[in-house]
């Protein structure tokens, strides 16, 4: 048997060479600290990549995490769990599932793939409303190509359709519980896929390959797109979320603050299922958000008597339940989102920011002694958020 000269990994490392040198000569590193954050973002690409990769085939798909915990891309939301199958449009494909208790479960088609200079157009982006769940929580969805009369819950695939993307989104961690979900292509159900030869193991090395490169330079480039060529310290109105999800609104930002500086931030709690804020680091991703406060949604946040959520955003501690930790870091992203909505997230429903010394925080906050945690009461809540996480994670 002749055995190719070249080693079947080499292209893939030659793209997690190019990779590192993308990440150490990112414009944004000053410290150390910047640094081995990106290196570990590297690490977890890379093994999402490869897991990627593997599931890349859609004679038999199946649902793959898309981004998780350990391997984070495009300022992943705390309160998500996100999955997707691959699919092509010639095919139809069976998804059928039961409806968790979570606040929001959508679904999306996407036509090609991330890129360093776009965004995939959602060809359909819809959530669980359009769907007919039976009293057991039960729903079952056909995709495929366009038909003459197809069933009430049958979804094109549009042209170049080539994923389907799935979120469901958490409000309170520790009470609510996903559902599940599986799909066939009708055309192969009952049947195994082909064994991976060699030489499809050495395109699946290339295609992992182009895969990270792209994937470091999508999201060094997204955040330029959306966030950077807006004033430091202040939020957007609520928007349409670019992408194609017709059910979701956003306010975005940037930051950029002293040790002793913070930002309180205040917007009405929503009549919206979700309504989420996190903090993002420069590499576009989500802070760590099981063992510290960077992220809190309207189930979560303490509200205050006249319908308000005030958070402080901030490296040192202000003694108060809303604090949301920088983690050290004194330049990241900042993001809202409204989801499910059933109209147009307004202005007025939008956040207000203002910077000020962290010793002022007490006399910007109308609530403040209603507002105050000690150290227990912290200790309570990081240890909430660890064991809803890992309940969430394993359900």
């Amino acid at each position: 048997m002749e055995i190719s000269e070249q080693p079947l990994t080499e292209p893939f490392l030659a793209a997690v060479a190019e990779a590192e040198k993308l990440i150490a000569a990112a414009d944004f590193i000053h410290d150390e600290h910047d640094l081995a954050e990106g290196y570990d973002y590297l690490s977890g690409s890379i093994a999402a990549v490869l897991n990627l990769s593997r599931a890349h085939g859609t004679s038999h798909p199946y649902f793959v995490s898309s981004t998780g915990p350990y391997a984070k891309m495009g300022l992943d939301n705390p309160d998500t769990l996100y999955y997707h199958a691959n699919v092509e449009p010639t095919a139809e494909y069976v998804v059928t599932g039961t409806r968790g208790s979570t606040v929001d479960l959508s679904f999306q088609v996407l036509k090609g793939d991330y890129t360093a200079t776009d965004v995939p157009n959602g060809d359909d982006a819809f959530d669980d409303r359009r769907l007919r769940v039976d009293a057991d929580g039960n729903y079952r969805l056909r995709f495929g190509p366009p038909k003459a009369n197809p069933e009430p819950d049958y979804f094109v695939l549009g042209e170049g359709a080539s994923m389907l993307a799935v979120r469901e989104v958490y409000g309170n961690w520790n009470t609510e519980r996903k559902g599940t979900i599986r799909i066939e292509r009708t055309d192969t159900i009952g049947t195994a896929p082909v064994e991976p030869g060699v030489e499809q193991l050495r395109k699946r090395y290339r295609a992992a390959g182009r895969m990270l490169v792209q994937r470091i330079h999508t999201w060094f480039n997204f955040p330029k797109w959306f966030y950077l060529d807006l004033p430091v310290n202040t939020l957007t109105e609520p928007r349409l979320t670019p992408g194609g999800l017709s059910t979701q609104y956003s306010s975005v930002g940037h930051f950029e603050l002293e040790p002793d500086q913070a930002l309180v931030i205040a917007v009405p709690k929503s009549d919206a299922p979700y309504q989420g804020f996190q903090l993002g680091s420069r590499w576009y991703i989500s802070l760590d958000y099981v063992n510290h406060q960077t992220s809190l949604n309207s189930a979560q946040a303490q509200v205050d008597p006249d319908g308000v959520i005030r958070m402080v955003v901030s490296a040192r501690n202000p003694g108060i339940a809303n604090w949301i930790e920088t983690t050290g870091r004194r330049r990241g992203i900042l993001q809202f989102r409204w989801q499910r909505v059933a109209r147009p997230v307004t202005a007025a429903e939008g956040p207000t920011v203002t910077v000020v010394p962290v010793g002022e925080v007490a006399a910007r906050l109308p609530y403040y002694e209603s507002n105050r945690i000690d150290e227990n009461g912290w200790r309570a809540r990081i240890a909430e958020r660890q064991r809803g996480f890992a309940e969430r994670m394993l359900a």
